[in-house]
């Protein structure tokens, strides 16, 4: 008796029964087709967002947060950068590293990049170590001046090389000799094979001693750089730029992100237009929606003919109609929100049952470097996505109770 008269009118057409049942229909595949709309589009940019998460956690238990490299020439003066690192509280760990793309020569040749890295200090920006599949643990095989090499799996694999095998490599730079300029190259020995589950770094990397590169490239006591490891990989480029001002010099600083930017702008467009066809789903339930709404108003005629003579205003007999339609949108949209939610919890549980139902691995682990299914629940996605389904149903009852607000109460009485 509290509501306002167009709530009140609103929520008893959403619960009495109707003479049509097929209306009662329509407005059921309406709220079921929200509500499915809504689920899967959540559970999909969950997967997106966890299959995301993976990538970028596998990429940065290789990669550095940030670098600090000299512009163009080696950088020097690397302890006194990895002393002003270390007194940043901001950062986590430090490492000097030599980069350099080459051409790796086994059975098959296959270019890669070779770095050079301090098997001690390495650890500290870097999870090289616990990712060894053959080969002594660890980095210790890694002894200065025995040029020994680590190969990622699908490297080696290319290459056509195992564990105590030799490798060629060979680099862009000329040395003179009485025959001319000859490319720089040297024989490595291969004692170890690491996997880390990412394709960029398992095919295209390979790793020596810090000391053994600098000799191969003759760079004397020089390092192309200076790798970081952060408590906050947000704030890689700012806490590498203020490294860079503190040492005082033309340095050239690069962050994870940037680095990666194409790579991640795919996948966020990806997510984009993902999220744009699933919400289609949620259109075909608003559209739904219309037709429920269009044919109540049929139905309806008389009961607005009468309310209009009872001095029930224009505007509150289209208020009456969208009250009615939203609350279909907003169940809809609850039930979508519960069941997308629940649907994503369970989702690995679920994938496991149809795999034993049906006998197969959906996921196999030789081609996806993952056992499950990674899952990340944003709670922006799902507001966003709840925002959304409620806009649509909202918008679908405008053109229903516009019309249902311009019957003439004559002509809706007259065969009545």
């Amino acid at each position: 008796m509290f509501k306002p008269i167009p709530v009140a009118i609103g929520l008893r057409y959403l619960r009495a029964k109707r003479r049509n049942g097929f209306i009662s229909f329509i407005s059921m595949a309406s709220i079921l087709g929200i509500a499915l709309g809504v689920a899967a589009l959540i559970t999909t940019l969950a997967v997106m967002s966890g299959f995301q998460r993976e990538i970028r956690d596998r990429m940065l238990q290789m990669a550095s947060h940030a670098t600090v490299s000299a512009a163009g020439e080696p950088l020097a003066d690397w302890q006194r950068a990895i002393a002003v690192a270390a007194a940043d509280p901001r950062v986590a760990g430090a490492a000097p590293y030599v980069e350099k793309e080459a051409l790796l020569a086994g059975s098959r040749n296959q270019p890669a990049i070779v770095r050079g890295v301090l098997p001690t200090e390495e650890g500290k920006v870097s999870v090289l170590g616990q990712k060894m599949v053959k080969g002594q643990g660890r980095l210790d095989s890694l002894v200065a001046g025995r040029f020994n090499i680590i190969l990622g799996k699908e490297l080696a694999i290319w290459l056509g090389v195992g564990v105590g095998d030799s490798v060629v490599v060979t680099t862009s730079d000329f040395r003179s000799t009485p025959l001319g300029a000859v490319p720089q190259l040297k024989r490595f020995s291969v004692s170890g094979i690491f996997e880390a589950g990412y394709s960029e770094f398992d095919r295209g990397m390979a790793f020596a001693n810090m000391h053994d590169m600098q000799r191969v490239l003759r760079m004397g006591d020089g390092v192309t750089g200076v790798r970081l490891k952060l408590h906050d990989m947000d704030r890689a480029f700012e806490v590498a730029r203020d490294l860079a001002l503190k040492l005082g010099g033309p340095y050239r600083v690069s962050d994870w992100a940037s680095e990666n930017a194409n790579m991640f702008r795919a996948l966020k467009m990806e997510k984009t237009i993902m999220a744009i066809l699933l919400s289609l789903i949620i259109a075909m339930g608003a559209f739904n929606l219309v037709s429920s709404q269009v044919m109540l108003v049929t139905d309806k005629q008389a009961d607005i003919a009468i309310l209009r003579t009872l001095g029930l205003a224009p505007r509150a007999v289209m208020q009456v109609f969208v009250v009615q339609g939203t609350l279909i949108g907003v169940i809809g949209t609850v039930l979508g929100v519960i069941g997308g939610v629940l649907l994503t919890l369970n989702l690995e549980y679920i994938l496991a049952a149809i795999e034993w139902a049906l006998g197969v691995q959906l996921l196999p682990e030789d081609v996806y470097y993952i056992t499950g299914l990674p899952t990340e629940l944003q709670t922006t996605d799902v507001v966003t996505i709840a925002i959304v389904a409620l806009l649509m149903a909202f918008v679908a009852t405008i053109y229903p109770a516009w019309r249902a607000a311009r019957t003439p109460p004559a002509e809706a009485l007259r065969y009545e």
